[in-house]
């Protein structure tokens, strides 16, 4: 046992690793953004509807997750590339966002078959649009892996550089 946790801990450290904690961190981030924002306008009724509601937390989860993902996941800095980086992310979250619609009308469709209290249908809202996060996360993280890959080797000579050359000041 000791020694998984040491090889995990190993791996943590690794570049992969990293970037596959911080991909995860993002993703709590924009989640909890996310369900907290439709927890509020469904819960207080200020969006009625299940699916609008799951509609506007998303797409209000999803203003973080870029910028967050783009400069701390993948490490990119300076502007951002349209066509190679803006486009497919864009396409994805609105895949996300059309994928946690599924989730928001089986929820629609279970708080209008069943008398349920509102704070319950609030949970039910919430609860399916996490699962159809959770679904859609991994193919998520497939896709902008691809998307912000930065080139490991061209990474590595830039810190053995950075290694080599003794700071000034």
């Amino acid at each position: 046992m000791a020694s998984r946790i040491r090889r995990v801990l190993e791996w943590s450290k690794s570049h992969e690793g990293r970037k596959l904690i911080r991909f995860t961190a993002v993703s709590l981030v924009s989640t909890v953004v996310s369900v907290l924002a439709i927890t509020l306008v469904y819960g207080l009724r200020i969006i009625r509807s299940e699916v609008e509601a799951t509609l506007f937390g998303n797409l209000v989860g999803a203003m973080p997750s870029y910028s967050l993902n783009r400069r701390w996941t993948w490490g990119k800095t300076g502007r951002s590339h349209v066509r190679k980086e803006i486009l497919p992310f864009g396409v994805m979250a609105v895949l996300g966002i059309a994928f946690s619609m599924l989730g928001a009308f089986y929820a629609k469709h279970l708080v209008h078959a069943h008398h349920w209290s509102h704070l319950f249908n609030t949970g039910l809202v919430d609860a399916a649009n996490l699962a159809s996060f959770a679904i859609f996360w991994v193919l998520k993280l497939m896709v902008f892996n691809r998307i912000f890959h930065v080139d490991e080797e061209a990474e590595i000579d830039a810190e053995l550089l950075r290694e080599e050359v003794p700071p000034t000041g």
